[in-house]
């Protein structure tokens, strides 16, 4: 039996060295002892970790609490599950609904009060059901809170503790070299007992950021962060981490001491539960990204930001060039960690991580198809005063209507392939419920509002929906189906375990796509090819290497392979996972 000092001593050795590279060193014991009187009953009985968090078997979709709403009584967590049951409870492992507590503005990224559900949604014990049956992701929007948070009151009255957990900056001191996320104004202004004072607010005035420098901010975190375990997440999601650290004369973006702020909330998770995972969000270029591994110590898992604009791109000019690049370039991920796969997330394409990876000719194209297409355009601020595309809004489903040269006949089969090729690549596959559900783009909502984002974050009407659902030629009807047949086959193959091996392969045709995938303890091979035109591609199976002695198939349409040394024809945009056993 370990004594509460041993305790006291052995978490110390985790947490200790990090706090040093933060605050005073004269703080520094306090600063463990609050952290450790707040995790000291919930220490797990082995701090080892876990190397088995997920699977071959781990699928994640991507929600809102209210993406499915019901002309019914119940509340929109209550249809929500309700949808899980009866469509997806045989598909998807695991589900990230998008924040859900009381909030003011960017449908739930500026928080009021971080420990309630918000009532229109429904409430704790929706929840605590939903994860009861899938493997539950939860928001820790971690660099600001809404302008109605309650810290923001303090702060206005002069109280503690909010008026100690703001980022006040003149606003004559030059903070140019700050890197932004948008157009919007750095500072802003609150009224406040003393008189007129300036916040730091990276996203919006109604987002206003925490100060981190504060040792009992990061404290005030670490019970939000417990407080979600406890209610059942197995996922924690870091929204806009990587500019949580300011420090005037910096980018203030990637700063050694978020990565610190990262570690240790890692060690905290490895104390309490080490079977949860923390995933940072940071949508930024691809190197940068990859930071957020630590020495694996950071992030279990990052969001792979470059894969939906490479993708996107490469369906539009039926050719793999760039897409190729990109992943012979990729490092396998450390041991312990994993890749979070996508092409559409609630907000939109995102464009810095393309940065550099495609060429400028077929950039500049993209956004002009995207526009084209319904599509709008969001932009960023530079240090130099210029802007830049920051991110295409758009429903993927209706990213996927054309080619460079413009609209076609071929959406639904596009489509489908784009989330084939996501779904087979090295890491953990997560599906917007917006892009499992073929939502084409919605418009209305963009004029209601006034926000691009609003054009992939439609509230489907639970039983237009399920009409739509049950008819048989609706793109809703054959999206669902025939990638949830999909994802089931997939689910069952070792090759893709998220840790599985993968290397890029090079047919000679440009205008397929393929890798290899084997499983870790090399009992299952699978060959991934994938038709990114929308003409016939001839493949020549000698340019695999299919060694002959197994016979071979492909699982998506189960049917074998007769001549390993001869030639298939791939229709446009199919695709084949041909492999030499299945794992089932």
């Amino acid at each position: 039996m370990i004594d509460s000092q041993e305790q006291f001593e052995r978490f110390s050795l985790r947490a200790k060295p990090l706090l040093n590279k933060l605050y005073d060193r004269a703080k520094i014991q306090t600063i463990l002892e609050k952290i450790f009187a707040l995790v000291q009953d919930r220490l797990a009985a082995s701090w080892d970790e876990d190397l088995n968090k997920w699977s071959e078997n781990n699928v994640q979709l991507i929600t809102y609490g209210d993406s499915i709403v019901s002309n019914g009584t119940e509340n929109p967590l209550a249809t929500l599950e309700l949808f899980l049951e009866k469509y997806l409870n045989d598909t998807i492992t695991g589900i990230h609904i998008l924040p859900f507590s009381p909030y003011s503005s960017d449908d739930g990224f500026a928080v009021i009060d971080y420990l309630q559900v918000d009532p229109k949604l429904g409430d704790w014990e929706d929840i605590r059901r939903i994860s009861k049956n899938f493997n539950l992701m939860m928001d820790l929007v971690i660099n600001h809170v809404s302008s109605q948070h309650a810290w923001i009151e303090q702060f206005k009255q002069g109280k503690k503790p909010g008026c100690d957990y703001f980022v006040e900056v003149d606003p004559r001191i030059n903070l140019s070299e700050v890197v932004r996320p948008r157009s919007t104004p750095l500072l802003t202004k609150i009224d406040t007992v003393e008189g007129e004072k300036y916040l730091w607010s990276t996203f919006s005035q109604d987002q206003i950021d925490v100060d981190f420098t504060n040792p009992d901010v990061l404290i005030e975190y670490i019970k939000i962060l417990m407080f979600y375990v406890d209610v059942g997440a197995k996922f924690i999601r870091l929204d806009a981490v990587g500019f949580l650290w300011k420090r005037i004369g910096t980018p203030c973006i990637h700063l050694a001491e978020t990565h610190y702020v990262i570690r240790l909330l890692r060690d905290i998770l490895q104390a309490i539960d080490p079977s949860v995972a923390l995933i940072t969000e940071t949508n930024v270029p691809n190197r940068e990204n990859l930071s957020y591994f630590g020495n694996r110590n950071e992030a279990h898992m990052i969001y792979n930001f470059s894969l939906p604009p490479l993708l996107l791109n490469a369906l539009l000019q039926g050719k793999s060039e760039h897409l190729k690049t990109w992943m012979m370039r990729m490092p396998p991920v450390p041991i312990g960690c994993a890749y979070f796969n996508f092409t559409a997330s609630h907000d939109g394409i995102g464009m810095r991580p393309a940065e550099g990876l495609l060429a400028e000719d077929e950039y500049n194209v993209l956004l002009e198809r995207m526009q084209e297409f319904g599509g709008k355009i969001s932009w960023r601020s530079k240090p130099d005063g210029s802007e830049s595309p920051y991110e295409v809004n758009i429903s993927w489903f209706d990213a996927m209507k054309g080619t460079a040269k413009g609209e076609d006949e071929w959406q639904i089969q596009r489509f489908i392939c784009s989330q084939t090729i996501m779904m087979a690549l090295e890491g953990i596959p997560a599906f917007y419920i917006h892009s499992l559900l073929a939502t084409p783009n919605h418009h209305e909502d963009v004029v209601k509002t006034g926000k691009n984002r609003a054009i992939n974050r439609r509230k489907w009407n639970y039983q237009e929906l399920e009409t739509l659902l049950n008819a048989p030629d609706s793109p809703q009807s054959i999206v669902v189906k025939e990638l949830s047949r999909r994802i089931k086959i997939r689910r069952r193959q070792k090759a893709f375990h998220p840790n599985a091996t993968q290397y890029t392969l090079h047919p000679l045709n440009q205008s397929i796509f393929a890798f290899w995938r084997q499983s870790i303890y090399r009992e299952q091979s699978i060959f991934c090819i994938n038709n990114l035109s929308n003409r016939l591609q001839q493949l020549r199976l000698s340019d695999l290497n299919l060694y002959d002695t197994k016979d071979w198939y492909d699982l998506l349409s189960d049917r074998p392979i007769a001549d390993i040394y001869g030639n298939i024809l791939l229709k446009p945009y199919q695709c084949l996972w041909i492999t030499n056993s299945d794992s089932d």
